[in-house]
């Protein structure tokens, strides 16, 4: 099946992505860039390292902007979704959403109106399961944006390996943190993984941070080599 995925340079979408390639194929990424940084359905930060990494992967990337209003905001999702219909004959759209009844209900009413279909792979599935997966599977995940306590500002720029998984878990068992950032806790940017063809390399990156708030905005970037 021919399928889009709502994609936002995230370890979600990418390990959506990868799971979903293994039944069918992406016929192309989709991006909404939300002008609004608090938007409720889009992911925003780094959004501007999208292209490169479809580059990297080799995947068409269909961008639109949105102002990222409540509920209005999804009337863009729809018109990009039908943009990908007609320009790649999409037949459903993947999506990483893990647990956010909010984000499934809505893209479901509006594939649901579109008559295509909507597969949530990450769907339920325990947050350690999925950064255990995307460990196992060599993706390399970028934490660039915290917004938790105890999250602190060196958290910023950290990858995800082993010691930052059981820094997660304990967070989990202590403070309720959810480790994957399903509650918006924190915001990663992925460099490399089973799908990229070469792995993005950060040249130019700043930080912002205050009171267990921060991102790390990547400035930029290129492909490496393998």
């Amino acid at each position: 099946m021919r399928l889009g995925i709502l994609f936002s340079g995230g370890k979600d979408s990418c390990l959506a992505l990868n799971t979903a390639l293994r039944l069918h194929d992406i016929s192309c990424l989709i991006t909404l860039k939300s002008i609004n940084l608090e938007s409720y359905m889009f992911h925003t930060p780094n959004l501007s390292i999208v292209p490169l990494q479809a580059k990297a992967m080799t995947i068409p990337l269909m961008e639109v902007e949105t102002k990222g209003e409540k509920e209005t905001e999804l009337l863009d999702l729809e018109k990009a979704i039908v943009m990908a219909i007609d320009e790649y004959d999409i037949q459903g759209i993947v999506t990483g959403t893990i647990a956010s009844v909010y984000q499934a209900a809505r893209v479901q009413r509006i594939t649901n109106k579109l008559g295509i279909w909507c597969y949530n792979p990450l769907w339920m599935r325990a947050p350690v399961t999925i950064l255990r997966e995307l460990l196992e599977k060599g993706f390399r995940v970028m934490i660039t944006g915290i917004f938790a306590y105890p999250l602190t500002e060196d958290y910023l720029g950290r990858l995800l390996d082993e010691s930052l998984l059981n820094d997660l878990v304990e967070m989990e068992l202590r403070y309720r943190i959810n480790p994957s950032g399903e509650g918006g806790e924190l915001e990663t940017t992925v460099l490399d993984g089973p799908n990229f063809h070469y792995p993005l390399e950060i040249i130019e990156s700043s930080a912002q941070y205050k009171n267990y708030s921060g991102t790390l905005n990547i400035i930029n970037a290129r492909m490496g080599d393998r």
